[in-house]
């Protein structure tokens, strides 16, 4: 396959060929080269990795559905709450929201994703099952990584444990934990559980963290110690992680050098919270750095809208992003940031500058969008957009193709 008349990151116009999944070949444009082989017409639009969405919870969406007011109540608790007394009343049934919310961001250029599945002893491994199946339906348009989470604690409700361990014998490949001060209150109990599955089934393990200054601070430091007890570098995640830089500029330091020297990874969905750890800062520490969307128009929240484009102005627009430089690298953070932390073949971001992803060898997950500028396209977020995953096309103009 030739992708004929592109930019890759906003350069010099090529012609990019692909031999199966990967990119075989980078030449000047030529309009009057001959072609034998199938042909994506380019048409001078940008060339980018395409988008990896590394926390998104699939199973709690209502994209496509009417939209309802807001009736959750402050705090993870009561959110939890609110979404358990509301998901099963739906207007459609949840393996059809699930797999719709996944095909619209593919359509709209996500190939990787990692989603959260909610497991407790309220909706057990039925969300978990509807985001097993959305996976399986688009297994050849996207990468589906599967969180198992328990998004209303661990010990708080008797049995959880048993649906988290059955869901990890069921293929999940990511263990999830959640506030483990806060929520459960029992941090050794929690984090026990959480790295004890994680060894037993070989699987990864990701920290979902709300906690405020130095109790947020606190629940890191036992997760960093446990990291490096264990051995498991390269093999955990923190996300949200909101405050972890708002105690003082030395622990904002030493955070992020401990997560760099252990491999541990960032998810974050772009909050405007002041506090966060900088996203320059680790990005040149080295630190895997990936963003994702969180729920989309849920019952926790009416944000959300499946395009990782929309989630990259976010990005950029929170940490008052203003130079070129810094715009773009919210883009690599958006695509080859979040490869990054599903798989780590993939190269982390290696400073401010690098823009990875399209090079020979590189595999052919790429997304074409117009815009005169990677800038340009993050502020106009345009709509012309062809999708490759794998090396073939699986969506132009926002709409999947082939079978």
């Amino acid at each position: 396959m030739l992708i004929r008349d592109v930019r890759p990151w906003g350069g010099e116009r090529s012609d990019i060929e692909l031999s199966g999944d990967r990119i075989a070949a980078i030449r000047p444009y030529d309009p009057a080269a001959e072609v034998t082989g199938p042909v994506v017409e380019g048409r001078g639009r940008l060339l980018l990795p395409s988008f990896s969405d590394v926390h998104v919870h699939l199973d709690s969406t209502r994209i496509g559905l009417p939209f309802r007011p807001h009736t959750g109540g402050p705090g993870v608790w009561t959110m939890m709450l609110n979404d358990r007394q509301n998901w099963r009343t739906a207007e459609v049934p949840l393996q059809e929201r699930v797999a719709g919310t996944l095909e619209r961001m593919i359509a709209r250029g996500t190939t990787r994703v990692r989603s959260y599945a909610q497991v407790d002893v309220d909706c057990k491994l039925e969300k978990f099952d509807a985001v097993v199946a959305a996976k399986e339906k688009f297994a050849g348009r996207a990468d589906v990584q599967i969180m198992t989470f328990p998004q209303a604690g661990i010990l708080r409700e008797k049995g959880t444990v048993d649906y988290l361990e059955a869901s990890l014998k069921s293929g999940a490949e990511v263990i999830g934990g959640i506030d483990p001060c806060s929520l459960d209150r029992d941090p050794k109990g929690h984090l026990d559980v959480v790295f004890g599955l994680a060894e037993k089934y070989q699987v990864e393990v990701d920290i979902h963290l709300h906690e405020p200054g130095h109790l947020g601070v606190f629940s890191t430091d036992l997760v960093l110690e446990r990291t490096r007890a264990l051995g498991m570098q390269g093999k955990v995640t923190m996300s949200h992680a909101y405050e972890l830089g708002s105690i003082s500029e030395s622990m904002s330091r030493r955070i992020i050098d401990d997560f760099a020297e252990l491999d541990i990874a960032m998810a974050t969905v772009a909050p405007p919270d002041r506090g966060q750890l900088s996203l320059v800062a680790l990005t040149e520490a080295g630190v895997r750095v990936g963003l994702g969307e969180d729920g989309q128009r849920d019952y926790w929240s009416p944000y959300g809208n499946c395009d990782m484009l929309d989630r990259t102005w976010q990005l950029a627009f929170t940490n008052n992003f203003r130079r070129d430089d810094l715009i773009e690298m919210s883009l690599a953070v958006a695509t080859i940031g979040g490869a990054s932390i599903m798989n780590h073949d993939t190269a982390r971001l290696s400073g401010v500058a690098d823009r990875p992803g399209l090079e020979v060898g590189d595999r052919a997950d790429l997304l074409l969008v117009d815009g005169e500028t990677p800038t340009s396209a993050v502020m106009d977020r345009g709509t012309d957009r062809t999708v490759l995953h794998a090396g073939a096309v699986v969506a132009d103009q926002l709409e999947l193709v082939g079978g």
